[in-house]
């Protein structure tokens, strides 16, 4: 039941519950929504936290290029194979770049499918994942074609 007007005052108009049952019923809605934001609120905590310990890798076709990103998509790992003293040092930068891409790639995945086991498709998983998307490939454009 909806509430009832028995006045105004000096705030405005003043109502009351018609009966104790309507009263209880949005208390409890209260109650609902304030125990959701909370469920939320841990999710994402925890979610922060898995997400600060992920590391994408990569290494490329012929294992002479090894890479490790950090949560933030940054080069935090590089290892080179003695192999690479015999091609040109532009071929060797091109590999370095290509693999990079690719251990942030994989730092994706990882970010997406934590988001995904916290939130679901909720709204706010599919601007998380964007805004991870649009900091590791800069350039690339969102999401929003692909919905």
């Amino acid at each position: 039941m909806s509430p009832v007007a028995v006045g105004s005052g000096p705030l405005g108009r003043v109502d009351v519950w018609a009966d104790d049952a309507a009263l209880d019923a949005a208390e409890r809605r209260l109650d609902e929504w304030e125990t959701s934001l909370a469920e939320r609120a841990e999710r994402a905590k925890t979610l922060s936290a898995t997400m600060r310990d992920l590391t994408g890798t990569a290494h490329n076709a012929d294992r002479t290029v090894d890479v490790a990103v950090d949560s933030t998509g940054l080069l935090i790992d590089l290892r080179l194979d003695e192999r690479i003293r015999q091609q040109p040092a532009a071929h060797t930068a091109r590999q370095i770049l290509e693999t990079t891409t690719a251990a942030r790639a994989d730092l994706f995945r990882q970010v997406s499918d934590a988001v995904t086991e916290s939130f679901g498709d909720d709204a706010s998983a599919q601007v998380i994942i964007d805004a991870y998307r649009s900091r590791l490939f800069p350039g690339q454009g969102s999401n929003d074609a692909r919905r």
